[in-house]
């Protein structure tokens, strides 16, 4: 059957999100259960998440928050009052299994629209094919009455314009009021637990020759990179302000780039994904005591 919506978004997860409200308008009436029945677990699997998860309220945890839609304009409101939150951790395998999946409801997925950096974006729907969304019955029967009027009065409308041979209009755009930061934090929490260890593994002072134990928690880093071909990093190096600027912007430049060319050459990271650049000790993290050795750390940043 041709597609009667369509989903445009900027990014994995928000395009995700974008197909679950696009349900929603098909399907006003289904329940929290109906849609995990529709959307199962295993459409995603790399992650180890449902799709669909649970009402808005039980969402209390900050581990929750990191890994589920949970702002107010982000939940989807069912018809007996149940807020439902979206899983928005996607690996590429997990969104092209959805995406295939949604098909079955006529739902289909248009190509990522690209935007500037910092952006704000979220999603937009297309209906398609003369594509009308069922409007949800009401309690009252007057409002039933009502909206079968209000469909009367369309479905004549239309016999008289197909009548008179007019002209195919272009397809209703439908936007979404639902403006978000598009942020995608993939693994982040797994990404922080991996700069503590390599920023424990200290560099030998005044050099930028990465320790063993280094080297081990930046395979760690390759691992997750390898199963999110999607993610970018930049690794900034930092160093105290003990001694000359100079020799300390080159050698935390030095120290980045170390574990840079570490991920390329041995872990078979491709180049574009990475980026290294050295503070100096512009950016103290101890400024009460400039020459402390926690101000001496190396500092991942996923890249959007």
């Amino acid at each position: 059957m041709p597609s009667k919506v369509r989903v445009y978004g900027k990014a994995q997860n928000r395009t995700v999100l974008g197909i679950m409200h696009a349900y929603h308008v098909m399907y006003p009436h289904a329940t929290l259960e109906d849609f995990q029945k529709a959307f199962p677990k295993e459409l995603n699997p790399d992650c180890g998440w449902p799709v669909i998860f649970r009402n808005r309220e039980e969402l209390k945890t900050e581990n929750d928050l990191g890994f589920w839609f949970a702002e107010p304009d982000e939940i989807i409101e069912l018809q007996d009052g149940t807020k439902m939150s979206v899983v928005k951790m996607w690996t590429k395998g997990s969104f092209d299994r959805v995406v295939d999946h949604a098909k079955q409801y006529d739902i289909e997925v248009a190509e990522f629209e690209k935007g500037q950096r910092g952006e704000k974006g979220g999603f937009r729907l297309e209906y398609l094919n003369g594509y009308v969304p069922p409007v949800p019955a009401k309690k009252s029967n007057k409002w039933l009455w009502i909206c079968l009027a209000a469909l009367a009065i369309i479905a004549l409308i239309l016999c008289l314009l197909l009548a008179k041979g007019c002209q195919k209009t272009e397809p209703q755009i439908v936007e979404v009021e639902k403006v978000v930061v598009v942020h995608d934090t993939i693994y982040i929490q797994q990404i922080e637990e991996i700069e503590k260890n390599f920023n424990a593994a200290e560099f030998v002072k005044g050099k930028a020759d990465l320790s063993e134990s280094a080297k081990f928690v930046l395979h760690d880093l390759a691992k997750i990179m390898q199963k999110n071909p999607e993610l970018r990093l930049r690794l900034e190096g930092h160093t105290s302000a003990e001694g000359d600027a100079a020799f300390n912007q080159k050698l935390s430049e030095d120290r980045a780039q170390a574990a840079v060319d570490f991920l390329i050459e041995h872990e078979g990271i491709d180049a574009f994904r990475l980026e290294a650049v050295g503070k100096g000790s512009s950016e103290l993290k101890n400024t009460e005591d400039p020459m402390a050795s926690e101000n001496r750390r190396t500092e991942f940043i996923v890249l959007e």
